[in-house]
């Protein structure tokens, strides 16, 4: 007899995964604030990712390690980050808080259509606008970054010590 493999829907999986990552931050070496950093770090990380083309991930690494953050942390903060599509749903509001915090006047740059025959004979002034454009939102991302990465140490900081005294009383109380 055949034993059928049992199907999740999305959801399910969704949170099966989800709750798997935590398990797996909460079992990661190393003490609440450097599980916790490298959480925040790689969370904050995955709110600029889109707005930088994925050019983020070359300091990744570097960025972790010098800020004495838990890679393995940092990882799953990533992936959490991605799970929960915050960076796409935070776009549009991300493009309003760069244009308020850097406007528009301060460039000078009038906002007319391009046409691409204008990039053959060598006018390069679309890569301007676009840039301009993808400045305001990665402005604006990267202040949702650290306001998501500021409040996601305290919360897995909490998270961390409440499941280890968790573990510890079941420990002292499996021994006794």
């Amino acid at each position: 007899m055949i034993k059928k493999q049992k199907k999740y829907n999305l959801f399910h999986k969704f949170w099966r995964k989800l709750r798997f990552n935590m398990i797996k931050l909460f079992r990661s070496p190393g003490g609440a604030r450097k599980v916790s950093l490298g959480f925040a770090i790689g969370f904050g990380l995955e709110m600029i990712v889109i707005s930088t083309g994925s050019l983020v991930y070359l300091i990744f690494y570097p960025t972790v390690r010098l800020a004495g953050g838990s890679l393995p942390a940092a990882i799953i903060g990533n992936v959490i980050g991605k799970l929960t599509f915050l960076p796409i749903v935070l776009l549009p509001f991300a493009k309003k808080i760069g244009e308020w915090l850097f406007p528009k006047k301060m460039i000078d740059m009038p906002l007319q259509e391009h046409a691409w025959r204008n990039l053959l004979h060598g006018d390069f002034t679309i890569f301007k606008h676009l840039l301009q454009g993808g400045l305001h939102v990665l402005i604006g991302m990267s202040v949702f970054g650290l306001v998501l990465g500021f409040i996601s140490y305290f919360v897995v900081r909490y998270l961390y010590n409440q499941r280890r005294k968790h573990r510890l009383s079941k420990k002292a109380g499996a021994s006794m």
